[in-house]
């Protein structure tokens, strides 16, 4: 029994780590989950967005900090009875997100490991029975190395944790999984591999005959049948397929049109990233704008990535500006404005406005 117990402990403490830890890096990551969340069309809590940042903190903090104290034996019946209440949240939101389609990639792993709806739930199923286990066993759970040592290490690695989910949200985090990461090339990021899965469609046309509306496959061609007028045509997903990781990327405005392969082929360009033009503040602003400047100076080209754009915005700064889908903007740099220097499609380089000189 008590053997179990710790083999149970020990991977429920790993797993809330890790879950924490990818997050701490990317809390900004998590907020923007907590706002799909919050949306009215999924749990209708849009009274707390101007509160996401904060209640993303709190609860990555509350998952990485559960899982240190399981890790090193600490407050045994309180951190068992929190996870339990944790892993029961948890549990409801990916049972809604699987069972309603909603949230389809929830963020439990950041963007290091991606699970599907389903596997999400099932994962958070194991781990829900595994901590009821703990609940009954708790009393098999003691200080890893004695309990002050144990409490002075936990404690630390929690600070810890949280200065540099900090650093991360004021600069950008430590450690990019995602696909723009600096090394990655957008272009191959965007290619589909010549033996990737297609994905599978079904089509269900609907058609009156004799004044009823039947439904009709598209192998039964019944735009052939005499009579039959058509009503509708519906696509049932039955396989989506491969999907690249990049993807929903391109650079335009209404002068120039699509420039994205011109951008993808420049020998160097540094991309000015903005996913909300509106809330650039005026600090931020001029440190741009000054950025831009030198490198004009050097003949080295830059261009902005706007999310929104229209003359006054124009107006506010020194270098062309083309739109760009916002969640792509949002996924490619963690800062509003962030720098992205790219060679080739290749990401070279990435910096928060506020590493700017």
């Amino acid at each position: 029994m008590k053997f179990i117990t710790q083999i149970i402990r020990f991977s429920v403490a790993i797993t809330f780590i890790f879950s924490g830890l990818v997050k701490l890096v990317d809390p900004v990551g998590t907020k923007i989950k907590m706002l799909e969340y919050f949306s009215s069309d999924v749990l209708n809590l849009t009274f707390l967005n101007p509160w996401a940042m904060e209640i993303s903190l709190f609860l990555i903090l509350i998952e990485f900090s559960l899982g240190i104290f399981l890790l090193f034996g600490l407050y045994p019946k309180f951190t068992n009875r929190s996870l339990l209440a944790l892993i029961s949240v948890f549990l409801f939101l990916t049972w809604y997100s699987a069972y309603y389609n909603k949230v389809t990639d929830c963020g439990c792993f950041g963007d290091a490991i991606k699970l599907s709806t389903w596997e999400t739930f099932y994962k958070n199923v194991i781990l829900f029975i595994f901590i009821i286990w703990l609940n009954f066993h708790f009393k098999y759970i003691q200080p890893l190395f004695g309990k002050k040592i144990s409490t002075a290490l936990a404690h630390t690695i929690i600070l810890i944790g949280f200065a540099l989910s900090l650093y991360s949200l004021y600069y950008l985090p430590v450690i990019d999984f995602r696909p723009y990461a600096i090394g990655k090339n957008i272009k191959e990021g965007m290619a589909i591999p010549e033996n990737a899965t297609r994905p599978e469609f079904k089509e269900k046309w609907f058609y009156k005959i004799n004044g009823k509306v039947k439904e009709f496959s598209t192998e039964e061609e019944p735009w052939n049948i005499s009579g039959a007028e058509f009503v509708k045509r519906e696509t049932e997903v039955l396989s989506e397929g491969y999907e690249p990781p990049i993807h929903d990327f391109s650079i335009e405005n209404n002068e120039e049109g699509d420039i994205t392969k011109k951008v993808l082929n420049a020998d160097e360009i540094y991309l000015i990233i903005s996913p909300n033009p509106q809330k650039i503040s005026p600090e931020a602003r001029i440190k741009v704008n000054s950025f831009a400047r030198k490198l004009s100076k050097k003949n080295i080209k830059v261009i902005g990535m706007f999310s929104e754009i229209d003359n006054k915005i124009q107006k506010l700064f020194n270098f062309p500006l083309y739109l760009t889908d916002q969640t792509t903007l949002k996924t490619m740099i963690r800062s509003n404005p962030g720098i992205i220097k790219l060679q080739k499609g290749t990401v070279i380089e990435k910096k928060s406005w506020r590493k700017l000189p």
